[in-house]
């Protein structure tokens, strides 16, 4: 081993050359011939890894051998001989200077520790990569968990460099460290609420990529497209992007609409403001007209048949129409919006139907309706519920009723032009 050391240097001495430059000039020869070696070992242990890979690939079904070559695996493992070559054959290089020796010494094994870290980054990335394309895995956070154990990982390589640098031994280095846990839980905080959140949304399944969720805090409205350790991102309906810290999500509120998407129908919940000023009893005769809408019929023959009888058998006197039982036109409107709905192609029949009058307000009363559509795409959605209203709308002058709506300055100019008429 000596004759290999000195090789040069006695070569160079017997020369005549001095030994200072013998030294340094020997120290040169080695190191040139190592790089040589090393990048040559490299090369080739390369290319019969990515050989070897590339044939199993082929034999095998899965394709999580071609995740692992796109994700460079191969290459990164084959960096590993080269490396403990150089590590070997260091002493051999710098023999005649220490100090050298043990820079470059701790230098590879800093390089050893980026190393392992690469590969253990690069087969984490294939396992995610294998995982997102099984179906039951498509709506889990998996980039949070691999960031997660990434981050640990680096904490745990970074320490193990400084330990390596400051000539530490890493358990020492460790305890010294965990003085000092206060400053690091201050640095990692959002690491680690956004960790503890991944957990929690993971384990409550608040949340899956796919997912349809509103946010107004952050104006978010539309499909989760990624899920990770610090964040989630939402791909708004207008295409724009969203990101929500993704400790929000346990800490604000927000909505999902995956009960709405995984249901039967998409909710329909609109009011129309009818005039207080039109409702009114209705007569026989208008009783008469309305039968002539197919759809309340049967219902207003039958209903007004059981009003007569009551008020026969009462002996109400009908001179004046509020005595006794009667039918009002708000509440036949309201009868025909229930039938209507429930006649209706798009509305689903198995969930609830409802027409509600609501309590008073300011602008007249609120008819509610309360149904849900069988088609749930949005713009669909849209469309039944603009039709059902459309509809509605045109049929209130039907039934002798308004919608309420604020007077506007050409209502006012309206106004005083017919008094100035009179």
């Amino acid at each position: 081993m000596n004759n290999i050391t000195h090789l040069v240097y006695d070569y160079l001495i017997n020369k005549g050359l001095s030994e200072s430059s013998s030294a340094y000039l020997n120290m040169f020869a080695l190191l040139f011939g190592l790089l040589i070696v090393v990048f040559i070992s490299d090369f080739v242990i390369r290319k019969l890894i990515r050989v070897s890979f590339t044939k199993l690939a082929v034999k095998t079904k899965t394709n999580f051998d071609d995740l692992l070559v796109t994700n460079k695996v191969p290459r990164n493992i084959a960096h590993i001989i080269p490396l403990l070559l150089s590590i070997k054959f260091i002493p051999i290089v710098f023999y005649d200077f220490q100090n050298f020796e043990n820079v470059f010494e701790k230098g590879l094994k800093i390089f050893a520790i980026v190393l392992t870290l690469w590969i253990i980054r690069s087969i984490l990335n294939s396992i995610k990569d294998y995982l997102k394309t099984l179906p039951r895995y498509n709506d889990k956070p998996i980039d949070s968990y691999i960031q997660v154990f990434m981050i640990f990982a680096w904490v745990l390589g970074i320490f193990s460099a400084f330990a390596i640098v400051s000539g530490i031994k890493f358990i020492e280095f460790l305890a010294g460290i965990g003085t000092a846990s206060a400053i690091i839980i201050l640095v990692f905080r959002d690491t680690i609420l956004g960790f503890v959140a991944s957990i929690q949304v993971s384990i409550n399944d608040m949340v899956r990529i796919g997912d349809w969720i509103t946010f107004e805090k952050y104006g978010a409205d539309g499909d989760v497209i990624e899920i990770n350790l610090a964040t989630v991102k939402v791909q708004n309906f207008d295409k724009t992007i969203t990101t929500i810290p993704t400790y929000a999500l346990i800490s604000d509120s927000f909505k999902n609409w995956r009960g709405m998407t995984s249901s039967g129908g998409r909710r329909i919940k609109r009011a129309l403001y009818i005039k207080q000023n039109g409702v009114k009893y209705l007569t026989k005769k208008q009783v008469e007209e309305l039968k002539k809408i197919q759809l309340l019929t049967s219902y207003l023959e039958t209903r007004q048949h059981d009003i007569d009888q009551f008020n026969k058998v009462q002996d109400i006197d009908k001179n004046l129409l509020l005595n006794g039982r009667n039918l009002t036109n708000i509440g036949v409107f309201r009868k025909y919006i229930d039938v209507y709905l429930k006649h209706h192609s798009a509305i689903n029949k198995d969930m609830m139907i409802m027409a509600r009058q609501l309590a008073p307000t300011t602008q007249g009363i609120p008819m509610e309706i309360y149904a849900f559509s069988s088609d749930k795409r949005w713009e669909n959605y849209e469309y039944i519920m603009s039709d059902i209203f459309d509809h509605l709308i045109a049929a209130l002058p039907y039934f002798d009723l308004e919608i309420f709506e604020l007077p506007t300055g050409s209502s006012f100019n309206n106004t005083t032009q017919k008094k100035s008429l009179n």
